[in-house]
């Protein structure tokens, strides 16, 4: 089928599989709650059919665009600009999807533009309808996002006065922006790694994760990877400093992002500056942006001390699952020590964590953005909490750096596996709604396979 097909049928798929899939949010995805249909109606079950039949759509379009990269005219790197946009754009005016985080960002934010300290207080301090939007996992625990992220958020709840449209755009809008500025950057990392821009951009921008999580799903993960990127161009510009501010910016919207101020010094050391000068003049400019920016929107450094928030009891987390098998162990062999299996094991995870850190960096020195992906993906695998969007953090500049094509590879497998792990309502799987979501996506692998036959049989004809 490959052979039969050309940038336009790659263009098309995937816009109807994104088109489909919005749609199928307008009864399945992470709605208001007063607009929330129950779970057994018809609508609801139709919807969450449709948003895996587009999913798996999305993906096909996703990996015969890849193939055609490796084909004798691949498309360039406009084209998948243009492609990306195109894709992106049925998701502008969707609901939320696979989460309800944006709700969190648009409650803390009105929080901050309350005066109510987010690092302290969940958003049921607040009350009324923002903090009735947020999952309820998460309506008594404090923001673990730095002072950027909810200066930004304030400002986009504020003008909204209350009303959800008006902030959930504004929150779509600021992913976007984020993508682009990733778009923009991986190019520029791929050429400086070796690596093929056009791949990159395939790999790193129009990964289904990027459009299902950060761009439906609105996450602010989009601004920290745009920031990260945008400063590790600056470092590769030789404006090392502007470099160290950006990273700054991209950690002080999610903490991931300080790793970032490794690469910006190697990168200094490379372009002339002795290593010490390198690292200091990284570690000032990032402490003095931190204060700066702390003190313009007042909010404090509590969350520091609230990064622990996303540790939910039940996250996914390899740490967790191993945790909690060890407790139900040592239960029932009548331990006292069960209590104590989780957090030691999430302390074992980030022991890990470090040693794995200081390996690459001790290797992969001389690349530091191949480096600072590999570190960024350890963070998410061995971390104390884990969501699919979390992988982005190492893809995003792994598509830039890696090494070869093996190494794209199994990462786009894994990204196919991880695009549908997450229910398009953010809620927690259940037996009727896996049989659903399956049964959208079978019905999109006939669909995909009756086209194949479809284009295969005039080619055999042909040749016959």
């Amino acid at each position: 089928m490959a052979s039969s097909v050309d940038l336009r049928h790659c263009r098309m798929l995937g816009l109807a599989g994104t088109a489909v899939l919005a749609l199928g949010g307008e009864t399945a995805g992470a709605l208001p709650v007063r607009e929330l249909p129950s779970p057994a109606s018809p609508g609801a079950a139709l919807g969450l059919v449709g948003v895996y039949f587009g999913v798996v759509l999305l993906i096909a379009a996703w990996a015969l665009l890849g193939r055609l990269l490796r084909g004798p005219q691949p498309p360039t790197e406009r084209a998948l600009l243009l492609v990306l946009a195109l894709w992106a754009a049925p998701l502008l005016l969707a609901p939320p999807l696979f989460s309800r985080d944006v709700y969190s960002y648009l409650a803390q934010g009105a929080m901050v533009d309350a005066g109510i300290d987010v690092y302290t207080h969940g958003p049921s301090a607040l009350g009324g309808p923002p903090a009735d939007e947020v999952a309820p996992l998460w309506r008594h625990t404090a923001a673990p996002y730095g002072p950027v992220f909810l200066a930004v958020a304030a400002a986009l709840s504020g003008p909204a006065g209350g009303e959800l449209p008006a902030g959930l755009l504004g929150m779509r809008l600021l992913a976007l922006l984020g993508v682009a500025l990733m778009a923009a950057a991986l190019p520029r990392l791929a050429r400086h790694s070796g690596a093929d821009p056009a791949a990159a951009l395939w790999l790193g921008a129009l990964n289904p994760l990027v459009l299902l999580h950060l761009v439906a799903g609105a996450h602010n993960d989009a601004m920290m990877l745009g920031l990260l990127g945008a400063g590790l161009v600056a470092a590769l510009g030789r404006r090392p400093v502007l470099g160290a501010v950006l990273v700054t910016l991209a950690a002080l919207v999610k903490a991931p992002a300080v790793l970032g101020l490794a690469a910006v010094a190697v990168l200094a050391a490379r372009a002339g500056q002795r290593p010490v000068r390198a690292v200091l003049t990284t570690g000032l400019t990032a402490a003095a942006t931190t204060i700066a920016a702390t003190a313009v929107v007042g909010t404090g450094y509590g969350w520091i001390a609230a990064l622990h928030t996303p540790v939910s009891p039940h996250n996914w987390a390899l740490t967790s699952l191993l945790g909690r098998a060890t407790a139900a162990l040592l239960d029932r062999l009548g331990s006292d020590l069960a209590p104590l299996a989780v957090p030691a094991w999430h302390a074992l995870g980030l022991a890990l964590t470090a040693a794995v850190l200081c390996l690459v960096w001790l290797r992969l020195r001389p690349r530091p953005v191949y480096a600072l992906g590999l570190s960024l993906a350890a963070v998410a695998a061995f971390g104390p909490a884990i969501r699919p969007w979390y992988a982005l953090w190492g893809l995003f500049l792994i598509a830039a750096a890696a090494p070869n094509a093996s190494v794209c590879h199994r990462v786009a497998t894994v990204t196919a596996l991880l695009a549908l792990a997450v229910l398009p309502s953010g809620g927690p799987v259940d037996p009727g709604r896996l049989l659903l979501a399956g049964c959208g996506g079978a019905l999109a692998v006939v669909v995909l396979w009756q086209a194949h036959q479809a284009v295969r049989a005039p080619a055999l004809g042909r040749t016959a």
